[in-house]
């Protein structure tokens, strides 16, 4: 008999709705692959969360939720307390991963290159001056989804004026020119752990942004991507690097910039990791899964089937 799996979805960041869209895929899914699913709306009361994951409990968590309190490993300490496996990243490697200017730290010391960045209060952001030439990119620190990603070009008087309402916190960093890539892997921190593959992703914004990455029509990828196989291996390697440092277990995404008048992999950067991708109908794991002959249905089986708890 195949497990009773929760699905938990909505919770209560910026990235409601697209979870709400990730997780109705996931339980459907996961009802054709023969699997017992409660669909769980997860609201920011404790109490109604141990009690729906308690009559009956399920035998795995599929953790559907994006952004804070989803992916940032507040979530995950609940289902260790309450010891039920559950999928993605455990309490530590998803708290790290979610802190993009952490992430840049852990990863520069295994030889991970980034775009040279420095963080940033609300204050010392609004307040007027330029933390470096533009242009340059702003964005929260730990949020996802690219909620709050801002493109300061040269002419502008100040960063962000005084609209920043994404946290005490921002993170600026030299805009690379170029392309977007980004890479799926699968796995936790054995042998195993493989990259999907690679995507290029087209949008008609100057970032990749929220209504880029969900909005049908607003960007174009290419799987695989379209470029020279020195800078896939390379994107592909250094995603399993970040995967593997980071401590993160099921699937993650990393995305990249190539800027590529440069020769070889010299202008390719890592830009942040996903610890836990969207499963919506414009996700780009799904697709990148899809494209090496893993099925939606497989993949989130998959994901269920290689859940864990760390106090097991």
């Amino acid at each position: 008999m195949k497990k009773h799996v929760a699905v938990l979805m909505g919770g209560w960041s910026a990235e409601r709705e697209v979870s709400l869209v990730s997780g109705a895929g996931v339980a459907k899914a996961l009802e054709e692959e023969g699997y017992t699913v409660t669909a769980v709306d997860v609201q920011r009361d404790l109490t109604g969360l141990i009690q729906a994951l308690s009559n009956p409990r399920p035998d795995v968590v599929f953790n559907a939720l994006h952004g804070r309190g989803g992916e940032d490993g507040t979530i995950q300490g609940v289902l260790e307390f309450l010891g039920i496996p559950y999928t993605h990243s455990g309490v530590r490697a998803a708290a790290v991963a979610m802190d993009k200017a952490m992430t840049k730290q852990v990863l520069a010391a295994v030889g991970v290159r980034s775009p040279k960045g420095v963080v940033l209060t609300r204050g010392e952001l609004t307040g007027g001056a330029h933390p470096m030439p533009a242009p340059y990119i702003v964005k929260p620190v730990d949020e996802g989804s690219t909620v709050g990603v801002t493109l300061v070009r040269e002419g502008q008087n100040s960063p962000v004026g005084d609209a920043w309402t994404f946290g005490e916190r921002a993170l600026v960093e030299e805009f690379i020119p170029g392309r977007e890539l980004t890479v799926g892997v699968m796995g936790g921190l054995d042998d195993d752990c493989r990259a999907l593959t690679v995507t290029e992703i087209r949008f008609e914004a100057q970032v990749y942004d929220y209504t880029a990455k969900y909005s049908a029509g607003h960007a174009v990828h290419t799987v695989p991507a379209q470029i020279p196989d020195e800078v896939a291996e390379e994107a592909k390697r250094l995603a399993i690097l970040a995967h593997r440092t980071l401590g993160c277990r099921g699937v993650s995404r990393s995305d990249f910039r190539w800027d590529d008048s440069k020769t070889g992999t010299a202008g390719l950067y890592f830009l942040e990791i996903n610890n836990q991708p969207g499963m919506t109908p414009l996700s780009l794991v799904p697709e990148q899964a899809a494209s090496v002959g893993i099925s939606y249905g497989a993949l989130v089986a998959w994901m269920v089937e290689n859940a864990a708890c760390q106090l097991d």
